[in-house]
């Protein structure tokens, strides 16, 4: 009997080992055939030991197509309102890559519980003969009970419910999946929409892109929560009609005495409702002033109070109720201690004469500062009271302005073709 016992013990846990590896060679195998692509690049092939400081100057690191356009403001001719005829049709988003139909069968009852999406997709995509390949896997975990239908609708729904793309090469045979795919974005043939797509881009997070200002397309790679947002921007134009672009000004001053600038003697310079409102904020204070105040005499009144360095200027377009970003280093000098500050601003168009303004300074290391301020159509904005120790100079004492001018663009949609930019 005992014999009995250790036999039939043995013969079980030789059955369990072997089903054990019959279940560990079948997850092998199934692990395979989802294939994980590693990328292959040898960082110490390119660079060697000792000679990582090797990479592109800064000369052609400065090389910047936008310049031109996003570096200059012409301060004598600002148009206060200008009207901008646009045809909607103009704006496309489509991926840049190829990406081939997937073949024609119905997909009966397929039922999965609660697995990855690559795993959801491998039963589907064998019985179809195709050979899967996720590249950025594990995707999310996600279920489907009784999903029929034509087999790329299928397809559709799970990528679309674990937020990821799929691109088909029907000549291999082979699926991709991926979280981020390059996509292509076209806008109306004209600088103000191309530039407030560059700049809701770059709010977005997007420092990647190209633009091609031959055909108003900028490329650059999206996952699904930024294919989105672009979409709901062309979505917009056809529910708002307008545009705010800032024509920006940033200059640092060193105080001829190494004290503080007494910016109260603005009070004695010009009239008495020059300055229309003064706000104050975590870092620094955001004036609202009359054209009284313009880059002229501003400069005319901090040169008598201490020695000014320009630092950069520029524009950027924000639509209505959107976030747009300008980088100080796109139009300043990039060794500069202010290169790392980026202005963000979100705009809200109450009527063709009010404009209410949210103004967030940052750096690499986060926010600095934020100010939120009510303007009418012609009014400026001036930002004093931040000190150089933000970017890390400690001496000699001195402090950065920044003078905005906030400018409306009205959009006329139209059926008519474009021609010529503006």
């Amino acid at each position: 009997m005992r014999k009995f016992l250790t036999f039939t013990v043995l013969v079980c846990a030789l059955t369990i080992l072997s089903s054990c590896q019959a279940f560990e060679r079948q997850s092998v195998k199934q692990k395979e055939e989802v294939q994980v692509l590693v990328p292959k690049y040898n960082v110490e092939a390119v660079f060697p030991k000792g000679e990582s400081a090797i990479r592109t100057p800064d000369g052609a690191n400065a090389l910047d197509l936008e310049t031109p356009l996003r570096c200059y403001v012409n301060w004598e001719t600002q148009q206060m309102l200008l009207t901008l005829p646009f045809n909607n049709a103009a704006f496309k988003l489509e991926r840049a890559n190829r990406n081939d139909p997937l073949p024609r069968f119905e997909v009966m009852g397929y039922t999965f519980e609660t697995k990855p999406a690559e795993q959801a997709l491998l039963q589907l995509t064998d019985e179809a003969g195709i050979k899967l390949v996720a590249k950025d896997a594990p995707y999310d975990q996600i279920s489907g009970d009784n999903l029929r239908g034509e087999f790329a609708d299928i397809v559709d729904m799970i990528t679309q419910a674990a937020e990821i793309f799929y691109t088909y090469d029907a000549q291999k045979k082979v699926m991709t999946l991926s979280r981020k795919v390059e996509m292509m974005l076209y806008t109306p043939p004209s600088r103000p929409f191309l530039l407030a797509a560059l700049d809701v881009l770059r709010g977005a997070g997007i420092t990647d892109m190209t633009p091609n200002w031959a055909d108003y397309s900028i490329l650059f790679d999206a996952d699904v929560e930024v294919r989105n947002k672009v979409l709901n921007l062309i979505d917009y134009f056809e529910e708002s009609p307008y545009l705010v672009a800032y024509d920006i000004s940033i200059f640092k001053i060193f105080p001829n005495d190494k004290c503080d600038i007494e910016w109260k003697k603005l009070l004695d310079t010009f009239e008495f409702g020059t300055i229309t409102t003064a706000q104050t904020s975590v870092i620094g204070r955001v004036l609202t002033t009359t054209n009284d105040i313009n880059l002229e005499t501003l400069s005319r009144f901090v040169g008598q109070n201490g020695r000014v360095v320009p630092v950069a200027e520029g524009k950027f377009v924000v639509p209505n109720q959107w976030l747009s970003r300008f980088d100080i280093g796109k139009c300043g000098l990039m060794k500069c201690a202010e290169a790392e500050l980026s202005v963000l601003a979100k705009a809200n168009v109450i009527d063709d004469n009010r404009i209410i303004s949210e103004i967030t300074l940052e750096n690499t290391q986060g926010q600095i500062t934020t100010f939120k301020t009510r303007n009418k159509l012609g009014e400026n904005l001036l930002m004093i009271g931040l000190p150089n120790e933000l970017f890390g100079v400690k001496a000699p004492r001195s402090e950065t302005v920044i003078f905005m001018v906030p400018r409306l663009i009205r959009t006329l949609e139209t059926t008519e073709t474009i021609k010529n930019s503006i």
